[in-house]
């Protein structure tokens, strides 16, 4: 959302507080404060007006909103998004492949990831839908409760997937 500043002639107050290089200049008419702000060749910006009377800034209005839009963007990217990891498995994957994948997720959930596991059928294994389900069913024992099902497993061609999320629990990534 975009904040929109009053400048110079649009500021309506009989009276400002004025700050000028992290100083504040005090109370004065706003033709004062206009008046100086010319003189610095600099503009004179309404930051607050929540209060009496208003507080402007005598600042270059371009490195203003340019100063303003990079705090925005900032503030954006410290927000907690959550991504969408997926770990891919087999019907009759072996036990060492297995594991790795099971450490892998632990760290996606340590991190505050979603996961998705995903049992690929190839060829005639679609067949064999029970061993597939038998491999997440490991894989939910294995994790514990490390997580919540977000989504339970869904067969969707030759692909047998569902999502889990953290728990909110702490995890141990460096077990065995």
């Amino acid at each position: 959302m975009k904040k929109f500043y009053k400048i110079n002639q649009f500021i309506k107050a009989d009276k400002v507080r004025v700050i000028s290089d992290n100083q504040n200049l005090g109370e004065m008419p706003l033709s004062e404060a206009m008046f100086r702000a010319r003189q610095k060749g600099m503009d004179l910006v309404q930051v607050s007006d929540k209060i009496e009377p208003p507080i402007c800034k005598i600042v270059d209005f371009r490195k203003f909103q340019y100063g303003e839009q990079k705090k925005e963007q900032a503030g954006k990217k410290k927000g907690n998004k959550q991504e969408v990891k997926e770990i891919w498995f087999t019907p009759f994957i072996g036990q060492g492949d297995f594991q790795s994948r099971i450490k892998k997720i632990k760290s996606f959930l340590s991190d505050g990831d979603k996961v998705k596991l995903t049992v690929k059928f190839v060829g005639r294994q679609i067949t064999r839908k029970d061993f597939g389900d038998r491999v997440l069913n490991q894989a939910m024992e294995e994790l514990e409760d490390l997580y919540k099902i977000e989504t339970n497993p869904v067969l969707q061609g030759k692909l047998l997937t569902m999502t889990i999320r953290p728990s909110g629990k702490k995890i141990d990534v460096e077990e065995e």
